[in-house]
C-alpha cells in the first residue's frame, strides 16, 4: 500500500526537463506547478493532493492530476466522494479485472515521480512511520493508472489518478507489518529503463503479458529507509521539511 509520499518540485520535472525544451519547462512553471500543491515534504492520497504526472498520451509534458482515480463510468459527485478513498491504490496483480481499474489498466497508464514514499511499522501497539528512498537519493517513478472524469452535472472535468502497488520486497517485509494485512505491499517503482515500456499502447494479450511482468517488487538493496516524526494525529507537522527528515524513537526496536 502506499498512501503517503514525498514529490519535490526538483522530482515532478525530472522527465520534462530530459527534452531539455526551456519553453516549454518555462510553461510548465508558470501555468501548471500554481495548480498543485506541490512542494509536497509529505502529502496523504486521503487529502487527493493536486501533481504532476506525465501520461501515455503526454509522455514528456506532464498534466495536473488528483489522487484518488475516478472511473469513467461515474455519474455523480456523491459517488465520487464515497470512492475516491478506496482508488488512491490499485492492486497490481488484479488491475486488468476490477472494474475501477481495467480500462486504465489498458489503455490510461501513467508515471509519477516522487522523492521516496513514507509506510507505517506496527511495534507493541503503536505505529511508527519510515520514509523509504533509494540510496543514491534520486527521485523515480511509481506505475500508475489514470482517468479523466466529466463532470455532466456542473460541467467540467476531472484527471486523476491511482498508484499500482505490488508484492513487498525483504524490506518492506520488515516495515509494514500491519497485521490486519495479508503480506507487505508497496509501491510500484520503475527502473528508468522501464518507464516507458509501462507507457506503450496495448494492442493484444501478449502486450497485457508484458506489462504484467512490469508487476514485482523493487530490489531492497537500492532503497533504505528511517523513521519520522508523526504522519498522524497531534504530532503531525505538516507539510514542512522537517516532517521528512530522520527522527528516532528510542522505545523502537528495529
Amino acid at each position: 500500500m502506499c498512501y503517503d509520499i514525498k514529490a519535490s518540485l526538483e522530482a515532478q520535472l525530472k522527465r520534462a526537463r530530459r527534452e531539455n525544451d526551456l519553453q516549454a519547462m518555462e510553461e510548465i512553471l508558470e501555468k501548471l506547478v500554481p495548480l498543485t500543491d506541490l512542494p509536497l515534504y509529505h502529502a496523504s492520497g486521503f487529502s487527493h493532493p493536486e501533481l504532476l504526472i506525465y501520461t501515455d498520451r503526454s509522455p514528456s509534458y506532464p498534466e495536473v492530476a488528483t489522487w484518488g482515480l475516478v472511473p469513467n463510468w461515474v455519474k455523480s459527485e456523491e459517488q465520487v466522494q464515497k470512492l475516491w478513498n478506496s482508488t488512491l491504490n490499485a492492486r497490481g496483480e488484479t488491475i486488468f479485472e476490477k472494474p475501477s481499474f481495467r480500462h486504465a489498466a489498458k489503455h490510461n497508464r501513467c508515471l509519477l515521480y516522487v522523492d521516496g514514499f513514507y509506510e507505517h511499522h506496527h511495534f507493541k501497539g503503536k505505529t511508527y512511520p519510515f520514509f523509504i528512498h533509494k540510496k543514491n537519493k534520486e527521485s523515480f517513478a511509481f506505475a500508475c493508472l489514470w482517468s479523466e472524469w466529466h463532470n455532466y452535472e456542473k460541467g467540467g472535468r476531472l484527471t486523476t489518478f491511482s498508484i499500482v502497488t505490488t508484492k513487498g520486497n525483504s524490506m518492506m517485509a520488515k516495515i509494514h507489518n500491519n497485521p490486519k494485512l495479508e503480506g507487505p505491499r508497496m509501491p510500484l517503482i520503475l527502473p528508468s529503463e522501464l518507464e516507458d515500456k509501462w507507457l506503450e499502447t496495448i494492442h493484444d494479450d501478449l502486450d497485457v503479458q508484458q506489462i504484467q511482468e512490469l508487476i514485482h517488487e523493487y530490489p531492497a538493496a537500492e532503497l533504505e529507509a528511517y523513521t519520522v516524526h508523526r504522519l498522524r494525529g497531534k504530532e503531525y507537522l505538516g507539510n514542512i521539511k522537517v516532517t521528512a527528515e530522520p527522527y528516532v524513537y528510542e522505545e523502537l526496536e528495529f
